[in-house]
């Protein structure tokens, strides 16, 4: 779920140099970085600078920026040396604006924007797809229910791989050559899925599929809500296809030909529509014509380096080992994973404790229970259009009232200010009107809640690790996807154990009042944020909050 961390990344690297260009156009000397481009964005208004070499989110940082962003002194200014004169051979945006993504048509961006949803969705719908059919599956294969349950929790496991691999890869070979070369093999792992001979080679189809799975193409600011309603579409209509197939006796294998047939026609339109959508790698291929048609090899882009290339160490060091430094010296960061992970937890949860209140309780069966995850899906609706036409332009009104200056990350939590209480409300909601003797309206409402709210939580959160962290955001972001899937993998492997034991009511009470221990976290963030931040090795501190 919330594939679209690629989306966010790209945040990071316009809010960094949005900040970088702020404070050197108030110094004397005014020197436009390579690449950049002036772009407008609804939730966050800035120029988009893009990278000067392969590792995107460092290259911007700035020692001074990193520390907390502390103005240089004039000492300081004096003491510089000169900017290096302009390699005439660099090629950049300059002249060349039309390259740059951020000035194609608006509706082709938007089109755009949605083909990357759709691939979202295909991924989580691959995620949830089999839930439905597990017990056929468990009866074909005369397996327990838990190794079954792993169909599910072995495909989030893979998330864990994902940001490690795919986000550095896009960074040095672009877009659209990554989710090429990705979509094949998640393409075959799924006919493997549907031609396996046993539950064994299922699951490692699976687990293989996702490592194969990707990130929508870098969007901004406003988009990032629509586009992060894409993953609440894909476990919403999967139960309920899968939930039809079961109750039609069809058999599980077409469950897998279905996502077979769903990525095929996915990577036919990945080859006849996705354009390159990287600056750095749009420059370097730009930079390979001009050479091939001169024939003059000192036309370069900023993506070759410089001589100073990054040894193996320095990239494993940015990539895979920063991430994890990150959560241990960033109590703040390693609070809101926890709560981020708690959440995206019980969204899997669900796909084990929809059918036990759905079907075993009130007695629906697997089809008419999956139409139960549209609430899901509607509650994910309600929350973006909140978001759009109240949350967002608050924000705008704020940006615009502070004229100039950076408005504080904390702005940012509001949307979680009203999410973090109505979590556990709607849990209750979903705990006690579970009861056969119930309408199943009651339950069906608390889950249209729940997905409301576990949007905005998404939302807000997503938005306030990027404004703190600006160019550390990639390695926040990275961190909390891996410790998320782990808690998407493991929720549902005890759910079904949990709701037996404690029954609906005393497990989804159980749940509720571990969300009710998050509710603080939004009004103390508010409050002491900017302490916090000060305090930071990795947050920042803008000059002017």
């Amino acid at each position: 779920m919330f594939e679209g961390e690629a989306l966010a990344r790209t945040a990071s690297q316009e809010h960094a140099a949005a900040e970088l260009t702020r404070q050197r156009s108030s110094s004397a000397s005014s020197r436009n970085p390579p690449f950049a481009a002036v772009a407008p964005s609804v939730s966050r208004p800035a120029p988009i600078a893009e990278t000067s070499s392969n590792h995107s989110t460092t290259t911007l940082a700035e020692p001074d920026l990193e520390a907390g962003a502390q103005e240089k002194s004039e000492k300081q200014e004096a003491a510089a040396p000169a900017p290096a004169p302009e390699d005439e051979f660099l090629v950049t945006l300059k002249g060349r604006e039309q390259l740059n993504p951020h000035t194609w048509n608006t509706t082709y961006r938007w089109a755009l924007t949605g083909f990357a949803g759709l691939l979202v969705l295909n991924a989580t719908f691959a995620s949830s797809a089999p839930s439905n059919l597990i017990p056929s599956i468990i009866t074909h294969f005369h397996v327990s229910e838990e190794v079954g349950i792993l169909l599910i929790s072995i495909f989030v496991a893979g998330y864990c791989v994902g940001p490690l691999l795919w986000g550095p890869l896009s960074e040095r070979y672009g877009r659209r050559l990554v989710f090429i070369g990705s979509w094949i093999p998640y393409f075959c792992f799924q006919i493997g899925a549907a031609l396996s001979p046993n539950v064994g080679s299922i699951i490692v189809f699976r687990f293989l599929g996702v490592i194969a799975d990707l990130w929508g193409p870098d969007q901004r600011g406003d988009a990032l809500a629509i586009f992060a309603l894409m993953p609440f579409a894909g476990p919403a209509l999967a139960p309920i296809i899968s939930g039809y197939m079961y109750v039609t006796g069809t058999n599980w294998r077409w469950i897998f030909w279905v996502l077979t047939i769903f990525a095929g026609v996915c990577f036919v339109a990945i080859l006849a529509l996705l354009p390159e959508t990287y600056v750095p790698y749009i420059l370097y291929k730009e930079a390979k014509r001009l050479r091939k048609e001169t024939g003059d090899t000192r036309w370069h882009a900023a993506l070759e380096g410089n001589g100073a290339k990054e040894t193996a160490s320095m990239v494993l060091d940015r990539t895979v080992f920063k991430p994890f430094r990150m959560i241990v010296q960033e109590p703040m960061l390693a609070v809101i994973t926890l709560y981020m992970s708690f959440v995206y937890g019980i969204v899997y949860l669900l796909f084990e404790a929809i059918p036990i209140i759905f079907v075993q309780q009130h007695g629906l069966n697997s089809g008419e229970a999956g139409l139960v995850f549209l609430a899901l899906l509607f509650g994910g609706v309600t929350s973006v259009l909140l978001y759009i036409f109240y949350f967002n332009p608050d924000y705008k009104k704020i940006h615009h009232s502070l004229q100039g200056r950076p408005v504080p990350p904390e702005v940012r939590l509001k949307a979680l200010a009203y999410a973090a209480p109505l979590m556990p409300i709607s849990m209750l909601i979903v705990a006690f009107t579970s009861y056969s003797n119930l309408s199943i309206a009651g339950p069906i409402i608390g889950i249209w809640l729940l997905g409301g709210c576990v949007l905005f939580v998404f939302l807000a959160c997503f938005n306030y690790i990027i404004d703190c962290y600006l160019m550390n955001a990639a390695s926040a972001l990275a961190i909390n996807t891996v410790v998320r899937s782990s808690f998407g993998a493991g929720f549902p492997l005890f759910a079904g154990q949990m709701y037996r034991k404690l029954s609906t009511p005393g497990a989804t009470g159980l749940l509720a009042g571990l969300a009710l221990v998050f509710v603080p976290m939004p009004f103390l963030l508010m409050k002491y944020g900017k302490k916090i931040r000060a305090m930071s090795k990795n947050a920042i501190v803008r000059p002017g909050e």
